[in-house]
């Protein structure tokens, strides 16, 4: 099949990876404009447009689907499906049936659970123990369409979203490109979504990844590990300011520590939480690199009448 690849960032490219080494033909790619990013703020190529002009291939960068000229161009790839991985944009319901075999969409969740633009950080903040990823038509709907195929991974103790993402970004390259070899030798039948089981996974904003010293320990586990290493979980200083957070781990049985209650050890420093305590593992200071925590406690000086956010954090 000749294929239009829609996707942007580093989670998308083992799947044009997989598709260019398939018996499918990839013959353009779409993807999001270059963005600014990092500290200077520079303008940077998509992941996948990086892979794609190294490729040889044609890149569409439109900042809309909907943009004056975008079907006249689809059009004249005269493609017969496209696969999407976490493309950022959405696909207007006058081209969904461009493509004979539609828009193939690979979504990392099994659907219907997790809908929605953050699927891996909401599992793991929910304390799922099983994933997966889903490949389906995309419709009017958000993550709503038939589904075409599904597969599942085990959620590990320790992971976070980068862990996970990555994990599900190489097999589910595999389960995409099952998917389309299916499509053309029509064999594949579509499976509507159920009813039942439907959650759904918005965005993470930078305040969803605010730790709340309020909750138990497995929450903020959890929270710091679904929000690593994007946005990034933070927590603020009695002066105000943020400390960013690495993955932490809990710690059972501590006694005498408040919610944000710091207990800084020769070797370790634990948190209070609702239930128990966590340990800390990398910080960032406000303008500083990431270091250990227990290097971060001895420049603080801080004492154990320190608390962690005193800014509403250690509520509920």
């Amino acid at each position: 099949m000749r294929l239009l690849f829609a996707g942007t960032p580093a989670a998308a490219v083992p799947s044009l990876e997989a598709l260019l080494g398939s018996r499918h033909e990839v013959v353009a790619v779409l993807t999001r404009p270059d963005a600014r990013s990092g500290r200077g703020r520079t303008l940077s190529a998509s992941p996948v447009k990086q892979l794609a002009l190294e490729a040889g291939l044609d890149v569409l960068e439109p900042r809309r689907l909907r943009d004056e000229g975008v079907r006249e161009a689809l059009e004249r790839l005269d493609i017969d499906a496209a696969p999407v991985v976490a493309y950022g944009n959405l696909v207007p319901p006058e081209l969904l049936d461009l493509p004979a075999h539609g828009w193939v969409n690979l979504h990392f969740s099994v659907l219907p659970a997790w809908r929605g633009a953050a699927p891996v950080q909401h599992a793991l903040i929910a304390g799922d123990q099983v994933t997966g990823a889903t490949t389906f038509r995309l419709d009017e709907g958000l993550d709503t369409g038939a589904v075409l195929g599904t597969l599942t991974e085990t959620v590990r103790p320790r992971d976070t979203s980068g862990d996970l993402l990555g994990r599900l970004a190489q097999v589910g390259a595999g389960l995409l490109v099952r998917t389309l070899d299916a499509l053309e030798d029509g064999i594949l039948v579509p499976t509507p979504q159920g009813l039942d089981g439907v959650s759904h996974a918005p965005k993470i904003e930078v305040d969803d990844a605010r730790v709340r010293w309020g909750h138990p320990s497995h929450a903020v586990d959890r929270r710091i590990r679904g929000c690593t290493p994007a946005p990034g979980a933070w927590t603020t200083l009695p002066d105000g300011s943020r400390l960013g957070l690495g993955p932490v781990v809990p710690v059972p049985g501590v006694d005498g520590l408040a919610p944000g209650q710091v207990r800084a050890g020769k070797s370790e420093v634990l948190v209070g939480t609702a239930g128990g305590a966590v340990r800390l593992g990398e910080v960032t200071p406000a303008g500083k690199r990431a270091m250990a925590a227990a290097d971060w406690v001895r420049g603080a000086r801080l004492d154990d009448a320190t608390v962690l956010g005193a800014n509403g954090e250690v509520s509920a």
